[in-house]
């Protein structure tokens, strides 16, 4: 048993690079040839040849016969991590939890309403009861999960595992969630903000496919981003990249829930919409501003516009700042289709350098509400994997 890692710049370095880099392509693209797998990692034919080898010996990836474009071929995949998947994706009033095969197939899912100041405790029990649910109504046990990817709608710091802040779900604050997880389900938990989630679902089978730079916004009761850098995810030095919700617009504006003043959420957060309209239509929901905006109300229809103006501000800033390919909106505003999006775009070539804007494609989301947990269970695959790929070389 050597678990000792090889020396930067050596041979035994560049050996096990090459390795992670093979395991990564076929982990996102799914089954490959080997020509395949060398055009999409760059690496030559030769070294694939031998890459594929090692790491069928060491059990990390299963050999397949097939058929390509009228010719045998052998597919290489990702071997068993062993056991189910699931996913956990925690709205601000509402949790979806997802139980997938192996090979990423949603077996089951539910969708399942919280109150909005639920405590850690209460979320991480009705997760669990829901996952032993899912489990036994496909005729399995929640002793077979594997993995589970858990998303939160709040900063995780990925420092020190906790999640929650004292404004955003503070039910959570100081919670180390995936340790405490794994401990109602007795399987390993990775812990990441739902917009990360819902990028890393439309990254592997969504509106960012096959894309290297964009970012996913969550247009819902609050306002999140999910960015894609080098065709994956960016969390930043301590994991809370993407906090666009927290961006300062106006410096005397009013008190954000985070103790700043005029932060985007503060005019385009479900509060600051809902506040708006009180006076004229009396209470409402969110999705009751969605129906009626569509339906034509002029009051609606115009604060879903504002929102979506003030939203294309702050995406043009990310867009002069990193120059995306596409940027894709998701979420529950999105639903309100060019109302939304129409507004949006118009700020962003308003307020973003033109040759910057005159690049980056906007585009609606494809996976709707499923993107998180998608991403939640895509993120479970990786941490099953790596945990398999660990166990084999230390068995090597």
């Amino acid at each position: 048993m050597n678990a000792t890692r090889p020396a930067p710049g050596s041979q035994a370095s560049l050996r096990e690079a090459n390795r992670e880099r093979v395991l990564g392509v076929v982990r996102q693209h799914g089954p490959l040839t080997q020509v395949e797998i060398a055009a999409a990692s760059g690496l030559s034919a030769a070294t694939v040849s031998n890459m594929v080898k090692e790491l069928d010996q060491a059990g990390l990836v299963g050999l397949s016969p097939s058929i390509r474009n009228g010719r045998r071929a052998v597919l290489v995949s990702l071997a068993s991590g062993g056991g189910l998947l699931a996913g956990v994706a925690f709205g601000e009033r509402d949790v979806r939890v997802a139980i997938a095969s192996e090979s990423r197939e949603i077996l089951a899912e539910q969708l399942m309403p919280l109150q909005a100041d639920h405590v850690a405790d209460d979320g991480m029990e009705r997760a669990a009861r829901l996952l032993a649910d899912l489990t036994e109504s496909v005729g399995q046990r929640v002793e077979d999960i594997g993995a589970i990817g858990f998303g939160l709608p709040t900063p995780v710091d990925s420092v020190s595992g906790e999640a929650g802040s004292d404004a955003v779900l503070p039910g959570w604050r100081g919670v180390h969630v995936a340790e405490a997880m794994s401990g109602y389900l007795r399987a390993p938990v990775v812990l990441d903000n739902t917009a990360n989630l819902a990028a890393l679902g439309e990254l592997r089978a969504g509106a960012l496919r096959d894309v290297q730079h964009g970012c996913y916004i969550k247009f819902s009761y609050g306002v999140g981003a999910g960015i894609v850098l080098g065709g994956e995810v960016f969390r930043g030095s301590a994991g809370t990249a993407g906090e666009i919700g927290h961006l300062t617009i106006d410096e005397n504006g009013p008190i954000c829930r985070c103790g700043n003043r005029g932060c985007l959420d503060t005019f385009v957060g479900s509060r600051a919409l809902l506040n708006s309209l009180a006076a004229s239509h009396g209470p409402l929901r969110l999705r009751d501003v969605i129906t009626r905006a569509l339906a034509g109300d002029l009051g609606c229809r115009r604060v879903i516009e504002d929102a979506g103006r003030r939203v294309g501000v702050a995406v043009a800033g990310l867009v002069n700042l990193f120059n995306p390919e596409v940027i894709v909106v998701g979420g529950k505003l999105a639903e309100a289709g060019e109302l939304v999006m129409l507004p949006l775009r118009e700020a962003l070539d308003r307020c973003a350098i033109p040759s910057a804007a005159a690049t980056v494609e906007l585009r609606p989301a494809e996976l709707g509400d499923t993107a998180d947990v998608l991403g939640a269970i895509e993120l479970a695959s990786v941490l099953s994997h790596t945990r398999a790929a660990r166990t084999a070389t230390t068995t090597v």
